[in-house]
């Protein structure tokens, strides 16, 4: 596709679709050019429940922050299968090779070959590096590629940095991950470490001129399905029809290792006598994370507030019948404005308890412990189970930024 002066005022969206791409063919509404990303659910392969998972993927995130992660590590560090994800079709060489991979903002590789494997055309060129990542929930290792990507047939990055996995773990029924964080998380990803850093689909987007602003938004919504089309994602700008009110951007955090990731500073407060659950400190926006996970310290004081006790089965904060008829909301300021976490949106969705190693009739909270206490830098992460409540725009331009919005789901009774 060929820059030209329209191309740079479109508003490209972009998704996938998880179980038949076929069926939700590239459509273009309005100025948008849109593609669904959908949910998955998968807990097949093995026992860790959610809040392991969560806690596996926190710990990574300060590994990697800090330069704790070594090549030649991951395949020794046991990991456990991603367990609810967002998924989006991409095609790799010409003609493409669809993969499903998961949206990833805690991360900025973007790789294939998990499950189905990597199929070499006259687009795609190997180079002369070995790269691995980590992510708690997973790890790949393999070559380095550099390869046309496409989403649909509208829009296409050639010359894109993609791993091709040898060896994975962690993946089952997905091929792979797109990365779209900083790109600062790239660096020492590669061996024999030729470049610091790699362009991230959002630099290269950037560069050759397909998009004006370095600028990815997410939408996702509350679903109470096993696998379903309920997400959206825009790259060069946002899409008006699915927030409400105004986008409330923030600087990203200075505070480590948050700083590394889309890391914001923000405080929790619980019910409308605003009782403290985190006072304010720093942690991360992350689609790759299921729960909302908070400093133990903070959690013990949310399992005060709301009386769950901690299911064996699931992980999760359990609450009778009773207490969610008492469950207040939870208010989440950031940068001065308060985002309001209802009831309704901090239960695990209940049609699909068994899916969790839950029962039908038990009630799940979907806030959990992180697995250490506050004052460590990332004291919270914000995954999915929030942000499918709130629009999120991250802007990786002057310093990095990212926006939160109201949506028509932040108040729906779905769960």
């Amino acid at each position: 596709m060929s820059p030209t002066s329209t191309t740079l005022s479109i508003l490209l969206a972009l998704s996938l679709v998880a179980v038949n791409v076929n069926a939700n063919p590239l459509t273009i509404r309005d100025t948008l050019i849109t593609l669904p990303l959908a949910k998955k659910v998968n807990m097949t392969g093995g026992s860790a429940n959610l809040v392991q998972i969560g806690q596996a993927r926190a710990k990574a995130f300060r590994s990697r922050a800090d330069g704790r992660m070594q090549q030649g590590m991951i395949m020794s560090v046991p990991v456990e299968n991603q367990a609810v994800t967002y998924v989006a079709s991409v095609g790799v060489g010409s003609p493409p090779t669809t993969y499903s991979l998961v949206i990833d903002t805690g991360s900025s590789n973007t790789w294939v070959g998990a499950n189905k494997p990597y199929t070499r055309t006259s687009a795609g060129s190997q180079t002369d590096d070995l790269v691995e990542v980590m992510y708690g929930s997973g790890a790949f290792a393999g070559r380095e590629f550099l390869d046309e990507v496409s989403f649909g047939s509208a829009l296409k990055v050639t010359g894109q940095s993609i791993g091709i996995a040898t060896t994975s773990k962690g993946f089952h029924n997905v091929d792979g991950i797109l990365g779209i964080g900083l790109v600062d998380l790239t660096e020492g990803t590669l061996v024999p470490h030729i470049r610091s850093t790699i362009p991230t689909i959002i630099d290269n987007l950037l560069t050759q001129g397909t998009i004006s602003k370095p600028l990815l938004a997410i939408s996702f919504e509350p679903t109470t399905l096993l696998e379903n089309v309920n997400g959206e994602l825009t790259f060069g700008g946002t899409d008006p029809s699915k927030y409400t009110g105004s986008i409330n951007y923030v600087p990203l955090t200075t505070t480590s290792p948050s700083a590394k990731y889309w890391g914001i500073d923000q405080s929790i407060t619980y019910g409308s006598a605003g009782t403290t659950i985190l006072s304010q400190t720093a942690g991360i926006v992350d689609t790759g994370t299921s729960l909302i996970l908070i400093a133990s310290d903070a959690f013990d004081r949310y399992m005060e507030a709301t009386g769950g006790v901690e299911d064996a089965s699931t992980g999760l904060l359990r609450i009778t019948s009773a207490q969610y008829a008492n469950l207040q909301s939870l208010y989440f300021k950031v940068g001065g404005v308060s985002y309001e976490l209802t009831p309704n949106a901090q239960i695990w969705p209940r049609s699909l308890n068994g899916d969790i190693g839950g029962t039908a009739s038990g009630i799940y909270l979907i806030v959990a412990n992180i697995g250490s206490p506050s004052g460590e830098g990332l004291d919270f992460v914000n995954g999915f189970t929030f942000l499918e409540r709130f629009y999120s725009v991250y802007d990786s331009g002057s310093g990095g930024r990212v926006g939160l919005a109201a949506t028509p789901f932040t108040h729906a009774a779905t769960n």
